[in-house]
């Protein structure tokens, strides 16, 4: 569904929102890595893609690492999304020409656009708040 880029992203960025504190606390490249199971090499490219971006801050140093630049409340997953994927804005088919595309939509055309729509509404709507720790009512905030 995602590329690769973009998995680790949303991993990474996860990581940091389970985390945030304000900006109090760090992680390095290595610990987001090893918490997540991805490649060290890769978190730290994507860090510095998603700092060139604003949407995480980094402190270098000893006792540095990344945080996120602005609330999990504020961070949507499009804006992930975004960064690292080629969106499609024409409105043909996923089937492309040929199959689909000249004339009347194949059977899954309406299906499979409806899909697409939602699964963009959905990136568009949820933040990244969704991977903070739970309080005791099942709410996001505090663990108990």
């Amino acid at each position: 569904m995602f590329g690769k880029q973009t998995t680790y992203a949303m991993a990474s960025l996860s990581r940091l929102a389970e985390v945030f504190d304000d900006g109090r606390t760090l992680l390095s490249a290595a610990a987001i890595a090893r918490d997540r199971g991805l490649k060290q090499p890769s978190v730290a490219k994507i860090l510095s893609s998603l700092a060139q971006a604003g949407l995480v801050r980094s402190v270098r140093g000893p006792g540095g690492g990344y945080a996120l630049a602005r609330c999990p409340e504020q961070i949507v997953l499009y804006d992930i999304f975004r960064l690292f994927e080629r969106e499609d804005r024409t409105e043909m088919c996923p089937f492309g020409g040929g199959i689909c595309g000249v004339g009347d939509g194949c059977a899954l055309h309406d299906c499979l656009r409806n899909a697409q729509d939602q699964f963009k509404q959905t990136l568009r709507q949820t933040t990244l708040s969704v991977f903070l720790p739970t309080s005791s009512n099942g709410k996001p905030g505090s663990a108990s």
